[in-house]
């Protein structure tokens, strides 16, 4: 069990390396991030069972010295902002574009729309899929992610894309890497701890290793359109059920929850002959 644990944490990390690597990221830097979150997770962990989080006892548990302990949690931990309302907002005001029939023409096509009207305008589309975030500071998100593209001549803006994916900014993107992979993670960890079946979270994957590249440019096309579709009937039922977009929607607590869909290719490290002879006569 520890060997297979050990084997997919290297897969993760390996992935995770890469882009720390191209990013200058040295390994004492991110060692010293490892160590902050074990000391923080391990805090969390004992006072969850009631016990005292004592900087003994996080030393314990985590394998650090007392001396780092102490220096760890009396040091300030480097708050990134948080990406996740402002990232949430975005993608549902352009899910709104293209699956709302106000903002579509006849063929269902996200239209260019007027910054400003009661209806069939962006300030419409804000009000509708935002909750109450003014519409000028969400134009201006979104055309800072590449998002949309304004006409200041006849004041409209015009959808670039088919999903939010912020295409010019990088810090953008790395807060959607922390919240994603996260996300992830953290199901395959509910899922590994939930002993009810009726209690796990939906996961699935489909996947293929022995295909031909030209193949994938179809199945690309595929998932893009497929899972899109997927994604506004998702997008359609949260809307109705969460407060920001619908004030009327009553119930208690606040909680959050979605489904993620990506797409996925890589080369198979083919073995070599040799290899797989020693492998069978074992």
């Amino acid at each position: 069990m520890k060997n297979m644990l050990n084997q997919a944490i290297r897969r993760i990390l390996k992935s995770l390396v890469r882009i720390l690597h191209r990013k200058g990221v040295a390994f004492g830097e991110f060692s010293q991030i490892v160590k902050q979150i074990y000391v923080e997770v391990s805090e969390e962990v004992l006072v969850v069972a009631g016990e005292r989080p004592t900087t003994s006892r996080i030393a314990i548990v985590t394998g650090l010295t007392r001396k780092e302990v102490a220096q760890l949690r009396l040091g300030e931990v480097e708050k990134g902002h948080s990406p996740t309302g402002g990232y949430n907002r975005g993608a549902r005001v352009m899910t709104g574009w293209l699956h709302d029939t106000e903002f579509l023409d006849a063929s269902g096509k996200a239209v260019r729309l007027p910054l400003q009207g009661d209806t069939g305008s962006f300030a419409a589309l804000v009000s509708r899929y935002s909750g109450d975030m003014p519409y000028r500071a969400m134009l201006q998100e979104m055309v800072r992610v590449g998002a949309v593209e304004v006409d200041e001549a006849s004041a409209s803006v015009q959808l670039l894309g088919s999903g939010y994916i912020p295409h010019g900014d990088e810090s953008e993107k790395f807060s959607i890497l922390g919240t994603d992979a996260a996300a992830l993670i953290a199901t395959i960890d509910h899922n590994l701890t939930t002993q009810e079946r009726s209690q796990l979270y939906f996961q699935r994957k489909v996947s293929y290793d022995n295909l031909p590249e030209e193949a994938l440019p179809a199945f690309k096309a595929m998932v893009e359109k497929d899972g899109l579709g997927l994604l506004i009937k998702f997008n359609e039922w949260l809307a109705t059920q969460d407060r920001d977009s619908n004030p009327q929607a009553g119930g208690t607590g606040q909680m959050r929850a979605g489904v993620g869909i990506y797409y996925f290719e890589e080369p198979v490290a083919v073995q070599p002959e040799a290899d797989k002879r020693i492998e069978d006569e074992n």
